[in-house]
């Protein structure tokens, strides 16, 4: 066994991780950045990235069908779901090659292993030549996440899938049955509808989208059953299995019903188990999330970013959590973790974004008054020359102190996810209604939608 000494050791290196070994390497620092598997992590290898490449090559389907409705277009698409994961394939190995390379010029010593803590400061690494015990002065935990499972809902890469598996498949099926309603869940859904396959999605909660407030859910449910969705919400799933025909979900009240094949898409669990946390100190919950504190350390000279502890299950949160704790390590800032206003997509044909609290959190805030302002996308002129007039833009206002001030922005609709960069900074900067045209909004945009979202009357949230 080897043993090496570094400034710096981090476990993952997804979008958190390489972050901060970039940063990490920028400021001088010996580090190291442990893979257990391949660089970029689930976002890059079997998430966001493939997903959105695959979205994005048949994103002329949707289109082209209202046109066609138009009676503007004619004739028939066909798509080669093989093809577009050969195009998906190659530009992944690329940007993995590219990002092994930048980290290797930076001067991290990139290591392909399986990280697992021998004590406080130490961890050690199996590799396909050994094994080598790492020693460091601090670490970054940025292990991620995985396809969550539930007994009896246990994905088995036959007829019942995780999100990895579903992304290999190169015929897409009939009939997708899909649990859960978020953002997994309504992409993939997305996606395969283009090919024609039958969609049943099926969400334990109320409604759609669990996060975002009931009438963005409506808007977009209301959308999917037009467009030949079958959608089941506030019904628990008993079990999910393959058997000679298929999939085959049962509810808790007895009723089953079949497809092709299922997607188990109801969350994500940390990536925790196999690295043997409680040899470091570190405390986890009763699922694995790693428990951290509001400098985000997680023991003595410990920190965790990303998914791995559980605040937010996005990549770019994973980013900006890691160069808060470079900085925290350079001795740049002694301030707690600032958690800033956090955006969020649901990306396909039916798009949803949200920066900033909810109407829903907000009214839960004690001594808070609440507002909300919106307008259709159907009085917006790209939305109107797409035929794609479905969905709204809403501004949600705190208005206790008599000046309603900017704390959310939500959207559905096709494109709204373009609206998300400006969204997050009017929210951030909690803009007033005196600010709204303070900025010069280009005609004919989708832009205009947001200018008249905030732009509207005030009404009760």
């Amino acid at each position: 066994m080897t043993h090496e000494q570094y400034d710096l050791v981090i476990i993952g290196a997804g979008p958190g991780g390489s972050r901060a070994a970039l940063d990490a390497a920028a400021a001088g620092m010996r580090t190291a950045l442990v893979e257990k598997a391949d660089a970029g992590g689930t976002c890059l290898n079997w998430g966001c990235i493939p997903t959105k490449f695959l979205l994005g090559g048949t994103a002329a389907v949707p289109l082209l069908q209202i046109q066609k409705k138009y009676k503007a277009a004619g004739g028939d698409v066909h798509l080669s779901l093989a093809a577009l994961h050969q195009r998906k394939d190659r530009f992944i190995k690329g940007t993995r090659q590219n990002l092994v390379k930048q980290l290797t010029q930076a001067g991290v010593n990139f290591i392909t292993g399986a990280a697992s803590f021998a004590g406080p400061r130490t961890v050690v690494v199996e590799k396909e030549d050994g094994s080598s015990l790492l020693e460091f002065e601090n670490l970054i935990l940025a292990a991620g996440s995985e396809p969550a499972s539930f007994p009896g809902l246990i994905p088995d890469g036959n007829c019942v899938l995780h999100s990895s598996h579903i992304l290999q498949l190169e015929t897409p099926p009939q009939s997708l049955i899909i649990v859960g309603g978020g953002a997994i869940g309504l992409e993939m859904g997305d996606l395969f509808a283009r090919f024609g396959t039958q969609i049943t999605i099926v969400e334990a909660l109320p409604h759609l989208v669990p996060a975002e407030d009931d009438d963005i859910a409506d808007a977009l449910t209301k959308a999917l059953k037009r467009e030949g969705w079958t959608v089941h919400t506030g019904r628990r799933v008993r079990s999910l299995v393959t058997d000679e025909e298929g999939a085959l979900l049962t509810f808790e009240d007895g009723t089953a019903i079949r497809a092709d094949k299922a997607l188990m898409a109801a969350g994500r669990s940390p990536a925790t188990a196999a690295l043997h946390p409680e040899k470091a100190g570190i405390m986890t919950d009763g699922r694995g999330w790693i428990s951290t504190d509001n400098f985000l350390q997680a023991a003595e000279n410990i920190y965790a970013v990303g998914d791995v502890n559980g605040r937010t299950l996005l990549a770019h949160a994973a980013e900006h959590q890691a160069r808060y704790v470079v900085s925290r390590l350079r001795g740049l800032t002694a301030a707690e973790y600032p958690a800033p206003v956090m955006p969020s997509c649901v990306y396909g044909h039916m798009e949803v974004m949200r920066t900033g609290a909810t109407a829903k959190e907000l009214t839960a805030q004690q001594g808070i008054s609440v507002s909300v302002s919106r307008a259709p996308l159907a009085s917006n002129a790209i939305a109107q020359s797409c035929g794609a007039t479905q969905g709204f833009v809403k501004a949600v206002w705190a208005t206790g102190n008599g000046t309603p001030e900017l704390r959310g922005i939500a959207a559905t609709g096709h494109g709204v996810s373009h609206l998300v960069g400006l969204a997050t900074v009017m929210v951030q900067q909690r803009w007033r209604r005196e600010n709204i045209h303070d900025i010069i909004y280009a005609h004919p945009t989708l832009d205009e939608a947001l200018e008249a979202a905030l732009s509207a009357p005030l009404e009760n949230a």
